[in-house]
């Protein structure tokens, strides 16, 4: 078992000297680029009192994260389960970790931060063309912003459509969550829960009043 700094590093080559420099402490011009095409990202969280991090799917049209200027980011938060496990633990602790993804390309982008969560009109009114206006925006106080390499997307061949299993290899969606807590109700097929899904985004892109 690993469990000193020197054991882990002496089962490794030190990191040359490229992957040490490539890290920036701004937005540059091809970060920039790489946010504008990107239409989803995780956001990583932790919690307070050593509670368990988390890590959090985010999408929208490519772009859906704005950069305010070149260390400062601008995420809208959408509807979901409304669990509130990301927000809540930035209340607790601003730090941040974004990785950004770009269908069809085996790079992504990392971005660490700390976050601060704001609900004024200048903020959220940034999001509200075209779209529901959003409850609130996390603003991304950028620290550490590098591009991370291919291999992990190679390996998994991710954006390889002849290596995707079939949706039907899983149950649905609904199966799983009401076996997992047992629920006894009827269970709502893949298809009814993708049309539900769908009203509601259509709502989210209905202009505020």
């Amino acid at each position: 078992m690993i469990q000193t700094l020197e054991q882990l590093r002496g089962l490794y080559a030190a990191p040359g000297d490229r992957a040490l420099r490539k890290q920036l402490d701004h937005i540059d011009a091809h970060a920039a680029r790489f946010i504008t095409l990107s239409p989803f990202c995780v956001v990583a969280t932790g919690g307070v009192h050593g509670a368990l991090l988390d890590a959090s799917p985010r999408g929208g049209a490519p772009g859906f994260v704005k950069l305010a200027d070149a260390r400062t980011l601008l995420l809208p938060d959408s509807g979901g389960n409304n669990r509130l496990d990301t927000l809540e633990n930035l209340l607790v602790d601003p730090r941040l970790a974004l990785i950004f993804l770009i269908p069809n390309v085996d790079e992504t982008l990392r971005v660490n931060g700390r976050a601060r969560l704001r609900d004024e009109a200048e903020f959220t009114g940034r999001f509200a063309e075209g779209r529901q206006r959003p409850k609130l925006v996390i603003e991304v106080q950028v620290e550490e912003v590098y591009l991370h390499c291919a291999k992990a997307f190679m390996r998994s061949q991710l954006w390889q459509p002849e290596t995707w299993p079939r949706r039907s290899a899983l149950p649905s969606m609904n199966q799983m969550i009401h076996d997992q807590i047992g629920a006894c109700a009827p269970t709502e097929t893949q298809e009814q829960m993708l049309a539900r899904y769908r009203d509601q985004l259509a709502q989210e892109t209905t202009p505020s009043a």
